[in-house]
């Protein structure tokens, strides 16, 4: 594979003053044991907007997108460095509750990963353990959560079976309706379509679209027709570091740097 030099970039700031900035990332760095796998992004993310990360196998965009709500702190011998704020907080510093966070901060993972409970019990677990008891107020959030993610005509009737029984692409949008029962700021979505066909790649990427409207999402995706179709802003990522962000039809349509155009084309990745 070609080289390219990691010190041409183009990274546009998203001015605080005229974007609404739901999280950003500056000079962060990740170890795991003596491999540093991030070396020092610097990223915002705008408000009820989908940010793609995009880039070949091993460049780092999964690793730094579970940075964004500590997930890497699961990791045996990690190491983050670097400032992650949110609502004006470092939430990578030591003195921040973790679990408290991540209600702000949901996470869908790249396989459906459903608990082995009713589909109802899917999404009032987490709400349960936080000592919500309130049946109707329950029942609210389940109805309200499946129909965000586009899956409350499906479910409304089998609440109380097994999510298991879902098809793949089902199943992954109830993870989507099971993160946003917390009623989070951000979803972080890590290529929560690779293992779905295309029809439910389809609905799920039509879910996406429409949860911007109340929700920030950071999106992993390997899929360069995906990213282009849903996201509002790309960040190329090459070998633990950020090549290029901007407005994702610029990335596609007129990339500043060569790397970012042979990606997107197809010539490398």
């Amino acid at each position: 594979m070609k080289e390219y030099s990691l010190t041409d970039t183009h990274i546009i700031e998203l001015d605080k003053t005229t974007h609404d900035i739901a999280l950003a990332t500056n000079d962060i760095h990740v170890w795991y044991g003596t491999n540093e796998a991030i070396k020092g992004v610097s990223l915002a993310f705008e408000k009820h907007k989908i940010t793609s990360l995009i880039g070949p196998s091993g460049c780092g965009k999964s690793t730094y997108l579970r940075s964004l709500n500590r997930m890497n702190d699961e990791i045996a011998h990690t190491k983050v460095t670097g400032e992650i704020m949110y609502q004006n907080t470092d939430i990578n510093s030591k003195q921040v509750d973790v679990y408290e966070m991540r209600k702000h901060i949901g996470m869908v993972f790249q396989r459906p990963n459903p608990f082995s409970k009713s589909i109802y019990e899917n999404i009032t677990f987490a709400l349960k353990q936080h000592g919500m008891k309130d049946k109707k107020k329950l029942d609210e959030i389940v109805e309200t959560s499946l129909k965000q993610a586009a899956l409350w005509d499906q479910a409304k009737d089998n609440l109380h079976k097994s999510a298991l029984a879902l098809s793949g692409g089902q199943q992954q949008r109830l993870c989507i309706a099971r993160a946003i029962a917390m009623k989070p700021d951000i979803l972080l979505l890590d290529e929560p379509a690779s293992a779905l066909d295309p029809i439910s790649t389809s609905k799920v990427e039509e879910t996406l679209i429409n949860l911007k409207e109340d929700y920030t999402i950071i999106i992993v995706t390997h899929n360069m027709q995906q990213a282009s179709r849903i996201s509002d802003y790309t960040a190329f990522f090459y070998m633990g570091k950020v090549i290029e962000y901007d407005q994702t039809r610029r990335i596609f349509t007129r990339p500043k740097i060569q790397a970012t155009e042979d990606y997107v084309s197809g010539h490398f990745g």
